[in-house]
């Protein structure tokens, strides 16, 4: 059983950067599609970032294009907005294509208890 902790979140300033990361434990931590969702209080979970198992294809939710980059490890999140604000979630998945990258939560086998960040203005 694959158990994922993300780690990285926290309180910055609106324009700051986080880095999130998120580790396995419990098998080695080796082809698996990634994904980044976030939760505010109220609103619907949403996938911000997600990258294929091969690394080649992602996908990137129009609200933090050009500010988020996703890799197989982390999400590195720059420019941050008071709007992103929220619990952040990794997820993995086993089932997906080798190039594929999934925005759909109901694609990923395992998740994280989430990393809360922050953004003041």
């Amino acid at each position: 059983q694959v158990q994922l902790v993300e780690s990285g979140g926290g309180l910055v300033q609106a324009g700051g950067s986080l880095r999130l990361s998120c580790a396995a434990s419990g098998r080695a931590f080796s082809g698996y599609a990634m994904g980044w969702f976030r939760q505010a209080p109220g609103k619907e979970r949403e996938c911000v970032a997600a990258i294929s198992w091969s690394g080649v294809s992602t996908y990137y939710a129009d609200s933090v294009k050009g500010r988020f980059t996703i890799n197989t490890v982390y999400l590195q999140m720059n420019s941050l907005k008071p709007e992103d604000t929220a619990a952040y979630y990794c997820a993995a998945s086993t089932r997906l294509g080798y190039h594929i990258a999934s925005r759909v939560a109901e694609d990923y086998d395992y998740w994280g208890q989430g990393t809360q960040v922050t953004v003041s203005s």
